[in-house]
Order: structure tokens, then sequence, then C-alpha cells
């Protein structure tokens, strides 16, 4: 009987398995940007980069690359997460609890908010939005003056997951990079557990890349046509995938 425990126990704690995934397009991705949030939205991608004194935001033609828009955050600040909300672009900043909000059509910053602890990434699903700090926890945001409303505890097999990093919302679930990791989670947002992981091993190892901090971060995501893009931190490709069945 204690075998039959012992057995059980090890297989509800076997890892989930990761999905399959295909490369249908691949553009080109400027190897300078830093890629610290990323968001698809009416033909063009919006992405912004990290690192004091070279964080931007910027609005990027996808079929070359081609930044169209950009504008820079001011200097003292390490550039995060960005997303769309109505016709403004919302990011954060790492360590300093000062967020922007910019004008979606020229880039002019409208104002700012404060929250507590570090920022990390943003994505929102139609009513609030959902921020991560590098924490096992995202918070759950009034978009109206960025009150946390609450949190989810985001876990795989009952264990915490923790280094949650670039966000986005796909088809009701909350895709999240994780800081160092290959892997993209799959998040139900009412429980926080993870549903599923997908490898991206071979794209980063792709990019032949030496430095540790040029990981897999940016997740967007095309819902009028389905399409999901994938790239990281000073990656010079950034793919469009499709998820096997």
């Amino acid at each position: 009987m204690r075998l039959l425990f012992l057995f059980i126990a090890l297989l509800c704690a076997t890892p989930l398995s990761a999905q399959g995934y295909r490369v249908v397009a691949t553009y080109p991705h400027d190897p300078g940007a830093f890629t610290q949030g990323l968001f698809y939205h009416d033909g063009a991608l919006y992405e912004s980069t990290g690192r004091e004194g070279q964080s931007d935001i910027r609005k990027v033609r996808l079929k070359d690359g081609k930044v169209l828009r950009r504008v820079a955050i001011p200097g003292q600040y390490f550039g995060e997460g960005i997303v769309l909300w109505k016709d403004e672009i919302i990011s954060l900043t790492w360590m300093n609890g000062i967020g922007f909000r910019w004008n979606l059509h020229d880039f002019k910053r409208r104002g700012s908010f404060h929250y507590k602890g570090e920022g990390w990434a943003l994505t929102q699903d139609g009513t609030h939005m959902f921020m991560s700090d590098g924490t096992p926890q995202l918070r759950v945001i009034d978009p109206a003056n960025f009150s946390e409303l609450s949190r989810i505890t985001v876990t795989d097999q009952g264990q915490p997951v923790s280094r949650l990093n670039e966000l986005e919302y796909v088809k009701g679930e909350i895709w999240a990079n994780i800081w160092f990791s290959p892997r993209i989670a799959r998040i139900d947002p009412a429980t926080g557990q993870v549903k599923g992981w997908i490898d991206l091993s071979p794209l980063v190892d792709a990019q032949g890349l030496t430095d540790s901090d040029s990981v897999l971060n940016g997740i967007a995501y095309d819902a009028r046509e389905n399409r999901l893009f994938i790239t990281g931190k000073n990656w010079s490709n950034l793919y469009e995938i499709a998820l096997d069945p």
C-alpha cells in the first residue's frame, strides 16, 4: 500500500511536458534592443527596452524591423514592460517604483504613477492589468489609477514559479517568460496554475549569443489574425510561431 501511495505521489509531481511548436516566419529584430516589453497593435509591434540611459519605447514595422517612432525613457530609469490600454501605452521602470503613461499615437508623455516594489512586465485582459515583479505573484491592477486589487500566486504542480517576467494575454491565459529560462509558462489567471510550458530552447540556441543577459524575453499576440511573436534581449531575429495541437 505504501508503494502504491508513493507511486501516486510521484505521478502527481511529474512536471508538465512542453508543448511543441513550429516557426511560421522569421523577421529582423534590432540586436541593440534590450527587450523588456512587447505587444502587437494595428499592424505594428510596440517594444520597450531597458538599461539606464538607453531605455526607450518604440513602434516597429514587423516586416523589416524598422523603428517608425521612438521616445526615450528619462535617463535615470531602467525601462521595463509596456502594455496597451485604450489610447495609451503604460510603461514600468525596474527599481524606481514609477511608471508612465504615453499617448499611443504620438508617444507624448501624459503622466506618471507610483507602485511599491519592482516593476517587470504588464499585460491586460480588457478589464484589468496584470503586473509581474520577479516573484511568483502577479498583481491585478486597476488601469484607471494603477491601484493593486489582488494578487495571483503562480504555481506548477503546487510549487511556486518565480522570476515571472514579460507577459502576454493569449486566449484567456497569461503567458509569462521566465527570466533566465528558455520556457514560457501558460498560466490560468483564475487559479494561478501553470497549464503548460512552451520550450523555445532551439530558438535561444540559434542566436549564438554568449552574453548571459541575452535571454528569451518578449511575447506579442495578434488576436485578429491569431499570430504569436517571440523574441529576446539583443536578438537579431523575431519569430512568428504556431503551437502544435
